[in-house]
C-alpha cells in the first residue's frame, strides 16, 4: 500500500495545511492557473477526492520529468512523507480539526505577472480575435512589433503574459534584426520570419531568468532598431476570442560587461511521422556538437497528444550523458526545465531526441475514432520540436551553481510592478 492506516490519532486539516500551501497553492489560489483554490478547510475538503486520484496517479503536482534521471530547478514534487500525510487525511474523513489552530495561508498577489519589479520594455500584440474557423481551426499567426530600441541591449530575464490563457496554445518568440518584417495574420504563418529565436512559452512554462551578477552573467543581445516577431497558436475553437499577448523584457544596464551570451535553438527536429491508427511507434532526431563543447542550460523538448513518452540525451561511443526522460509526457503541461548547474556536451557527442507515441485507444489523447496521425503544426498532428538555451563552453563551469546564483534573485523575490507597453501592428 501507499500509506499506512494510522490507528492512534485522527488527522485533521491543521496537520496537512501547511503542506497544501507550500506544494498547492502557488497554482491553487484564486486567480492562478489552477482551476481549484485551495487555500482553506472548505476549498480543500471539497476537492478530497479528485486530490486523492491525482496523488495516487502521481498527476499532481504536475512535475513530468523523471527525477531519477535528471534534476531541474523548481520541481513541483511532494516527498513520500507529506503524500502519505495527505491521502491519511483523507482516509480518516478530512477533519476540519480545530479551526482556531489553523495555520496562517500564505498571500499571492492578483498580477498575471511572475517576475518581480519593474520591466524595462514590454513588447505587447495589439488586441486581437482569434481567426480559428472551420477552414484553419490551428491557426498560427505572426506578430512584427517594433522594439523601438536605439541601442543594443541585453536581455537578463523576460517572461510571456498571455492576454487569453484560454485560447493561447504557445508562443514563439523571434528577433527580427533588420526590423523589416512585417505581421501576418492569415493563421498560416508556420514560417516565422526572423534571425534567431530567444525562446517561447506553453502551458505551465515559467519566465526565462539569466544569472547577473559576478562571476557568472548571462543573457541575450537584441540589436538596435530589432522587431520582436511572436509566432501565436491559437487554440481550436477559439475563434472570435480576444486575446493581447505580451512579453515583459528586463534588460542589464547600458555598459554592462562581462555578459556570456546565451543561445537558443531548435536542434531536435523530426517531421516524417506517420502513425497510423491502433500503431505506436518510436521517432528519433540527432544533432552533432560539433567540434567546441557546448554547456545546455535548459532543454524544452515538445510533441502534441499522442506522445506519450520523451526522452533526450547526449551520446558518443558508449558513454551517455542524460539530459531529460519524461515517462508520462502530457500535451497540457510543458516548458524550459532549467538545470541546476550548467550540462557540459563534449565536443563529438550527438544529442538525440527519442519521442514515443501511442495512436491506440490505450491512450486517452488519441483520436476518436482512432486516425491516421502524421506529422505538421496542428493540435491533432503530432511534432517532435526539442529546444535548448545553451553558451559556449568554458572550463569548469560545469560546476556552476545556478541554483545558488537565482535562489535570492531579485526578479523572483518580491512584489511585481506594471510596467509601460509598446504595442504593435
Amino acid at each position: 500500500m501507499l500509506f499506512a492506516k494510522n490507528n492512534f490519532a485522527q488527522t485533521t486539516y491543521n496537520d496537512v495545511a501547511n503542506i497544501f500551501y507550500k506544494r498547492c497553492t502557488n497554482c491553487h489560489h484564486n486567480g492562478g492557473i489552477a482551476p481549484n483554490s485551495l487555500m482553506n478547510y472548505n476549498e480543500t475538503s471539497s476537492n478530497s477526492l479528485s486530490i486523492q486520484d491525482d496523488l495516487v496517479d502521481g498527476h499532481m503536482p504536475p512535475w513530468p520529468p523523471d527525477t531519477t534521471y535528471t534534476r531541474f530547478l523548481h520541481e513541483r514534487i511532494i516527498p513520500l512523507a507529506e503524500k502519505n500525510a495527505i491521502l491519511q487525511w483523507i482516509t480518516d474523513g478530512s477533519l476540519e480539526g480545530n479551526p482556531n489552530l489553523a495555520p496562517t495561508p500564505p498571500s499571492y498577489s492578483s498580477s498575471a505577472y511572475q517576475l518581480c519589479g519593474t520591466s524595462s520594455l514590454d513588447v505587447q500584440i495589439p488586441t486581437f480575435a482569434s481567426n480559428s474557423n472551420a477552414n484553419n481551426s490551428n491557426p498560427y499567426n505572426c506578430f512584427a512589433i517594433p522594439t523601438g530600441l536605439t541601442q543594443d541591449r541585453w536581455i537578463r530575464a523576460f517572461e510571456v503574459v498571455p492576454g487569453n490563457s484560454a485560447i493561447v496554445h504557445h508562443v514563439v518568440i523571434t528577433v527580427d534584426t533588420a526590423g523589416t518584417a512585417s505581421s501576418d495574420t492569415s493563421g498560416t504563418c508556420t514560417s516565422q520570419p526572423g534571425d534567431f529565436s530567444i525562446g517561447g512559452w506553453a502551458a505551465g512554462a515559467g519566465p526565462v531568468v539569466f544569472p547577473g551578477v559576478a562571476p557568472f552573467k548571462a543573457g541575450m543581445r537584441i540589436k538596435a532598431g530589432s522587431q520582436l516577431v511572436l509566432q501565436i497558436h491559437y487554440a481550436p475553437g477559439s475563434g472570435g476570442q480576444l486575446d493581447s499577448t505580451k512579453i515583459r523584457l528586463y534588460f542589464y544596464p547600458v555598459g554592462e560587461t562581462g555578459i556570456r551570451p546565451v543561445y537558443s535553438d531548435t536542434w531536435l527536429q523530426n517531421w516524417t511521422m506517420n502513425i497510423a491508427a491502433n500503431t505506436s511507434a518510436t521517432y528519433s532526431a540527432t544533432h552533432a556538437v560539433g567540434n567546441s563543447s557546448i554547456s545546455l542550460f535548459s532543454t524544452f523538448p515538445h510533441s502534441h497528444l499522442i506522445c506519450t513518452k520523451i526522452k533526450n540525451y547526449a551520446v558518443q561511443a558508449t558513454d551517455t550523458i542524460p539530459i531529460i526522460n519524461i515517462p508520462k509526457w502530457t500535451y497540457h503541461w510543458q516548458g524550459n526545465y532549467y538545470f541546476p548547474k550548467l550540462l557540459q556536451v563534449p565536443n563529438g557527442y550527438t544529442l538525440q531526441s527519442d519521442h514515443f507515441f501511442d495512436n491506440t485507444t490505450n491512450n486517452p489523447e488519441a483520436p476518436t475514432p482512432l486516425q491516421r496521425v502524421t506529422a505538421g503544426t496542428k493540435t491533432s498532428d503530432e511534432m517532435l520540436f526539442d529546444a535548448f538555451q545553451w553558451l559556449d563552453y568554458q572550463t569548469g563551469e560545469e560546476n556552476r551553481n545556478i541554483d545558488s546564483l537565482l535562489k535570492c534573485d531579485t526578479l523572483l523575490v518580491g512584489k511585481p510592478a506594471a510596467a509601460g507597453t509598446i504595442s504593435g501592428s
